[in-house]
């Protein structure tokens, strides 16, 4: 399939692209207009953009059934203020009611059922149920186009930032399980971040992996052996070499049961060496590997 913009209806690209450009983090956004009326509306076309300033970024698009604005942009254009609140599992589906098209003038705190905290730099409130709140200054507005569907980038710089204590580690970071996030997909689909579905991906921060180029043609070209492995082999900073007092049942095993059959045993150490990649044991994978060079 190939999608051209501007050959297909704007609904349908649309849906496209936010089931491809996903998961993404929600903002939850609180802000008042000039008379001090509160609304709260989630966006999903959002994430930070630097630390210093600390800035993020979340996009208002254009409604597509009568190209209007939505209150947030109207009231952030009024008072460039805004309070952007992180979204969890406890608290998804009250976010999604609040997203629900309500006049202008009406509390979605209300509606949906949050409790209002006081900011202390900013007037829209906060959200108190959410793990983690954010008070911005709106430093600009930029308009991507007029029509329906036209986005508007709502830069915004963090003036104080809220974390509830109860989703810090012992290292006083951010615990991915503990603060539980939501994120945003295509349709009606969300995805939640944490449990089985956050893993680590190590990286070297001050030493470069040799690369999968550098990795011996049988394992580079094996059948067994996806990308993924082979990312993790490859960000080692040597190629390793064999280990004398190396010892495993299984891949002795493998070698007895297969040594008259060289191509079966290369094998059977590939699918062995997947295995161990799987639970993150890089080095020991190395060695079994090393066994059929």
């Amino acid at each position: 399939m190939k999608i051209i913009p501007g050959e297909v209806p704007v609904m349908q690209l649309h849906q496209y692209m936010v089931g491809a450009v996903s998961p993404r983090p929600i903002c939850f956004a609180s802000t008042v207009d000039k008379d001090g009326n509160v609304n709260l509306s989630p966006y999903s076309f959002f994430n930070m953009f630097g630390s210093n300033p600390a800035t993020l970024i979340f996009g208002a698009t254009r409604r597509l059934r009568n190209n209007t604005n939505k209150n947030t942009l109207e009231n952030v254009l009024e008072t460039n203020e805004v309070v952007i609140n992180v979204v969890n599992y406890n608290m998804v589906q009250q976010m999604s009611l609040s997203s629900c098209e309500y006049p202008k003038g009406v509390d979605e705190f209300v509606k949906a059922g949050f409790t209002k905290l006081p900011s202390e730099k900013v007037k829209p409130p906060r959200v108190a149920e959410s793990p983690v709140q954010m008070e911005c200054r709106v430093k600009q507005v930029i308009e991507t186009g007029s029509e329906g569907g036209a986005g508007n980038l709502i830069i915004c710089e963090i003036l104080v930032m809220h974390i509830n204590d109860a989703v810090l580690n012992e290292q006083q970071q951010i615990d991915p399980h503990k603060i539980d996030l939501v994120a945003r997909m295509g349709g009606d689909y969300y995805c939640r971040a944490s449990g089985d579905a956050v893993f680590a991906v190590p990286k070297p921060n001050t030493a470069l992996g040799i690369g999968i180029d550098q990795l011996p043609e049988s394992i580079r070209s094996s059948n067994i052996l996806t990308g993924n492995h082979l990312g993790m082999l490859a960000n080692v900073q040597q190629l390793p070499e064999a280990d004398p007092a190396f010892t495993d049942d299984t891949c002795k095993n493998i070698v007895q049961y297969y040594a008259s059959n060289p191509e079966e045993m290369e094998k059977e150490c590939h699918r062995y060496a997947a295995q161990l990649l799987q639970q993150g044991l890089v080095d020991k994978a190395w060695q079994v590997l090393l066994l059929t060079l």
